[in-house]
């Protein structure tokens, strides 16, 4: 079966009911980049700041993101950034596994549109669905594994940083070994 374009997933999605978020949500936080991103970063679910723009990892997590794309000079145009939920869980509450369910075809859609070399999982929760259940991030952190075509690892999330800012080096170690797996795949 040949990969749906990003904008036809997007439309599909504009008008998903396959759970209550559809409902409460200001605007679809679909993804956001480069199309043909050979790295790709995916969080758990939109924030306020996302809900009101549309656009993932725009709030003071994702200005943090950017902060370390930076320092490793990976421009934030040449990636791509979704969250496994594409509608705000209320009061930015984990997102639920039935609203994981709901999404997550929709999640994998963007992969195989997108074919990254890298997939990046931005906190435990992420890498708790798209790498195994019982991920333990501040062990498991920035360990790459290999699943089908593309490596996959998982980071802090940027808003666990700013929770526990000692956390910041172990996230730019990981984000230097990122860079130098994407520059060899570039």
């Amino acid at each position: 079966m040949e990969a749906r374009t990003l904008e036809e997933i997007k439309k599909e999605c504009a008008v998903c009911g396959k759970c209550p978020l559809g409902k409460t949500r200001t605007n679809l936080v679909f993804g956001v980049g480069n199309p043909h991103a050979k790295l790709m970063f995916i969080g758990e679910a939109p924030g306020e700041k996302e809900d009101l723009s549309g656009v993932p990892f725009v709030g003071a997590a994702g200005k943090l993101l950017d902060k370390y794309l930076a320092a490793v000079g990976i421009p934030r145009d040449d990636v791509y950034i979704a969250n496994i939920l594409k509608c705000r869980p209320p009061h930015n509450c984990d997102p639920l596994p039935e609203e994981q369910d709901a999404c997550i075809d929709y999640l994998r859609a963007q992969v195989k549109a997108i074919n990254p070399g890298i997939i990046v999982c931005l906190g435990r929760i992420s890498a708790m669905r798209l790498i195994k259940p019982d991920f333990k991030i501040t062990r498991e952190h920035g360990q790459f594994l290999r699943r089908g075509s593309f490596d996959i690892c998982a980071v802090y999330h940027p808003s666990a940083l700013l929770r526990d800012p000692a956390k910041k080096d172990e996230m730019l170690a990981d984000m230097l070994e990122i860079k130098k797996r994407y520059d060899a795949i570039k």
